[in-house]
């Protein structure tokens, strides 16, 4: 299906950015692969684009402050590459590799992608995990969301009419953390049907923290807190990561759909966390 017809803009600024996204008549939207596959569907019908790419800057990724900030625009590719990422935080790149199919691997982005809070995308599961926060900017308004706060709900993110995912910040873990991302996905769509991030620190051979994000199996992402307390204070045995992983679909409303029922999904949810928690585990020294 094609696309209605829309202005397409390339401000050389921030400023020139944000000014374009609050001008109420225009009804921009920042460009990206998500954007256009969007449009296609008539699911966004915007009269400008904006490109972040002609903004310098933005597609930047750094080590400052004891975490690690990314910049709207960086690919996917680039965050699967990173040497920066695979080093002090490794669970990101592991899930680049997963995000958008090949032909727009080179080309999405981190922020579009986030922004949109699509309830099959793999990044979210992966930011709830690593307690990521999110730098929101807009004409008036400069502000730090959590990201649980930002993706509360399917579709819908803590951005007001104006507001640009500035910056992306993930802390730089040590060599007591270990992480991994699992996921089962779609053949004939390529997109996710379960994802799991998991994020494992050990200490005295117990377990002292566990986070694990969960996408796909419900109308949006989420952290699975009863998997984390199950596991936290453990020696991590296989018996207490396949209690904990039992968990993960407790209490939570599952998507049913032609690829699978809501059952379906959840034994797919505990198979995959309990394969992303050995799998972290292993890695955490």
């Amino acid at each position: 299906m094609d696309s209605h017809d829309f202005e397409f803009s390339t401000p050389g600024t921030l400023e020139e950015l944000i000014e374009l996204l609050s001008d109420p008549e225009k009804k921009s939207l920042v460009s990206d692969m998500n954007v256009v596959t969007l449009m296609k569907l008539r699911f966004a019908t915007p009269s400008s684009e904006a490109g972040l790419s002609s903004v310098r800057g933005l597609n930047e990724i750094k080590e400052e402050g004891g975490s690690i900030r990314i910049g709207p625009a960086a690919t996917h590719l680039q965050i699967e590459f990173s040497p920066l990422l695979r080093h002090r935080c490794p669970l990101l790149p592991e899930t680049a590799t997963h995000a958008a199919g090949t032909r727009t691997h080179s080309a999405g982005t981190i922020g579009a992608s986030v922004s949109h809070s699509d309830p099959v995308s793999d990044y979210p599961a992966a930011l709830l995990a690593l307690e990521a926060k999110l730098h929101v900017v807009g004409k008036n308004s400069d502000r730090i969301v959590a990201a649980r706060d930002f993706l509360s709900k399917a579709a819908v993110v803590a951005l007001e009419p104006g507001e640009l995912l500035m910056e992306t910040t993930v802390p730089v873990e040590d060599s007591s953390t270990g992480v991994h991302y699992e996921r089962v996905f779609n053949p004939g769509s390529g997109f996710t049907v379960v994802g799991v991030a998991a994020r494992i620190r050990k200490a005295g051979g117990k377990i002292t923290m566990a986070r694990v994000g969960i996408t796909g199996l419900a109308a949006r992402a989420f952290r699975a807190v009863n998997v984390e307390q199950a596991l936290e204070g453990t020696l991590g045995s296989e018996t207490d990561i396949s209690n904990a992983a039992a968990l993960v679909g407790d209490g939570v409303d599952a998507k049913s759909d032609v690829y699978g029922s809501a059952e379906k999904r959840r034994q797919l949810a505990r198979l995959h966390t309990e394969r992303a928690i050995c799998e972290a585990l292993r890695k955490a020294a």
